[in-house]
């Protein structure tokens, strides 16, 4: 390949990598309120280990539930968020569960490795999208936060910045409820 071509598929990229930056919005720190408090479905899940997992085990403890994908851009761009905040609320009274839409276990596995923080939270996997569908979750990312008696509190729909202190804050009262 000559000089020429070269730098031009090399500019090619460049503007192509400053385009997808471009067009890509902050991301939101906001949670919405639900007006009506409702129940949080209880449900059954396998996690990474293949063990099978109920919401209602986290029973007497604030969870965050967000419901994402490896091919959603903006559940990429949280998911570090989500670490960060399980890191720095790691109390008793608090939990990350992460619900994977459709996806192999071996796929997701090799998806967290490549991010920039790997995820201690529980990933849990809808194969066949029930659970979204009790939740009706109508676009990824979607996430729930659940108070001590499993009320849906707040949620949120498109990607958050979930370690901002005034989530934080969100989390810390619920916890002290």
């Amino acid at each position: 390949m000559n000089l020429s071509k070269f730098l031009t598929l090399t500019l090619f990229f460049i503007s192509l990598s400053a385009l997808a930056d471009w067009q890509q919005p902050e991301l939101s720190h906001n949670l919405t309120p639900v007006k009506n408090i409702i129940p949080a479905s209880d449900f059954e899940l396998q996690n990474m280990d293949e063990e099978k997992k109920k919401l209602s085990d986290y029973r007497g403890q604030v969870v965050l539930l967000n419901f994402w994908a490896t091919w959603c851009p903006p559940c990429i761009r949280e998911m570090p968020s989500m670490e960060r905040l399980h890191q720095e609320i790691n109390a008793e009274g608090f939990k990350v569960i992460a619900v994977n839409q459709m996806e192999e276990i071996d796929d997701v596995f090799a998806f967290t490795g490549q991010l920039e923080i790997d995820p201690t939270f529980e990933i849990l996997f809808d194969k066949t999208s029930q659970v979204s569908q009790d939740y009706a979750v109508r676009g990824l990312p979607t996430t729930y936060l659940i108070d001590k008696q499993g009320n849906i509190r707040y949620r949120a729909v498109g990607g958050r910045v979930f370690n901002h202190p005034e989530v934080i804050k969100i989390i810390k009262n619920l916890i002290e409820e």
